[in-house]
């Protein structure tokens, strides 16, 4: 179940990166908090 919530949580990250909302209230920073959380599992597979 964790798997879905973390997938529907990247996926609203990516989409408030894309449309501007993150750079406007300075928060671009989870974007890379997203990208090291995926990073071990990539080496994994």
């Amino acid at each position: 179940m964790w798997f879905y919530v973390y997938y529907v949580v990247a996926i609203v990250i990516l989409l408030l990166q894309f449309t501007g909302f993150l750079a406007r209230r300075n928060l671009e920073w989870l974007v890379y908090v997203l990208a090291v959380t995926v990073f071990p599992a990539v080496l994994y597979l």
